[in-house]
């Protein structure tokens, strides 16, 4: 069983590269529906959980509240309990910096206590950093490359286009700063960096699979 984890550049095609992996391999993808699982298990509003994730500007709403001035919880989540009488109970626990992140690295390990799947985002390439069986893969590209891409994708012009790409990295690095004290363009963070100005995304996937092949092998 084997695990890769993906960063990716908003407009890379990571995202896709990403679940190509999943086809080609028959794994699972970290998606909001296995976090929403692991919230499940863990008590915890699955809602709250899935806010942890960088993906799609997710992350906006939970950095605003991270980064506001002063001391305050980050993020809240319910969690269930039974009175003496088997009544359900429903409170809400504020949640810390460190709470947080230690919920993010909690769903992220039980997926890779199960193998068989692909991590996008996160901050799995830090959580995950020398376990064994797990490959780490960034994804970039050439701005202008994203650009165009974005543009396709979003419907927008090209000036959008690089404010939402450029937005985007600010997310993530403050996201990866705050919750682990990392860059997410660290270079020691990766086994393998590929470029999609150069790669097709096809093309990515493959380079995946057989550096995944190679895994049992290191």
């Amino acid at each position: 069983m084997a695990v890769v984890t993906v960063s990716r550049q908003f407009g890379s095609g990571g995202t896709q590269i990403a679940g190509r992996v999943c086809e080609l391999l028959g794994y699972r993808y970290l998606d909001k529906v296995l976090m929403t699982q692991v919230a499940v298990e863990t008590g915890l509003s699955g809602k709250e959980l899935v806010d942890f994730s960088e993906e799609r500007f997710e992350a906006r709403n939970f950095l605003d509240r991270l980064l506001r001035p002063g001391p305050h919880g980050v993020a809240r989540a319910g969690t269930r309990s039974r009175d003496a009488a088997g009544r359900e109970l429903l409170s809400v626990e504020e949640l810390d910096e460190a709470r947080c992140a230690k919920l993010v690295r909690g769903a992220i390990h039980a997926a890779y206590s199960q193998g068989d799947v692909v991590i996008v985002g996160r901050g799995g390439q830090v959580t995950l950093r020398d376990m064994p069986g797990v490959l780490h893969v960034r994804i970039v590209a050439p701005m202008g490359t994203r650009i165009l891409r974005i543009q396709e994708q979003e419907g927008v012009d090209a000036e959008e286009a690089r404010r939402l790409a450029i937005d985007h990295d600010q997310a993530t690095v403050r996201y990866l700063r705050q919750l682990f004290r990392v860059r997410g363009d660290e270079p020691e963070l990766y086994h393998m960096l590929i470029n999609t100005g150069r790669w097709s995304p096809e093309a990515a996937a493959q380079i995946i699979l057989n550096a995944v092949s190679q895994l049992d092998a290191v």
